[in-house]
């Protein structure tokens, strides 16, 4: 009689094939999903209440500048600054700033630019009338002022 023998060697792997493909598609979901600061501001920026308020609708139209007080007192005084990326520039220099955002647009979209400013609260309104005169040299005519919303 013959004796048949019970094969008691299987192994049961987990099948790994996938898991690299799996691994690629978590990285690009969260490549394409994260949206990181573009900008460290250095300035300081207690932005003003406001009642109404309206969003934006194509931000890809927006150049952003900041004004307030430097975060770094020691380094760069206590009057108020003009920052725009990461950089500070004078009053002088808005105009070359304008066209340089306006250059990275398409033709069709360079009249659409919008400037936000976000002025602090308690920044002279001196420099904003500044900048605002440069604005209309560069021909910036749509000027966003950036507010926080009120909680009444």
């Amino acid at each position: 009689m013959a004796k048949f023998k019970k094969s008691s060697g299987t192994t049961q792997e987990i099948p790994t094939a996938a898991l690299p493909d799996i691994i690629f598609m978590l990285l690009f979901f969260f490549m394409v999903t994260t949206v990181l600061r573009e900008t460290t501001i250095m300035v300081e920026q207690k932005l003003p209440k406001s009642t109404q308020l309206s969003k934006l609708e194509r931000k890809s139209l927006v150049s952003y500048i900041y004004i307030g007080k430097p975060k770094r007192t020691a380094v760069y005084g206590v009057q108020p600054k003009i920052q725009v990326n990461d950089v500070f520039i004078e009053v002088k220099d808005v105009v070359r700033f304008v066209n340089q955002e306006k250059d990275k647009l398409s033709e069709v979209e360079r009249d659409q630019i919008t400037m936000s400013m976000k002025v602090d609260i308690d920044a002279k309104m001196g420099i904003v009338t500044d900048v605002q005169q440069e604005f209309k040299e560069a021909n910036a005519r749509k000027v966003l002022y950036s507010s926080s919303k009120r909680v009444d």
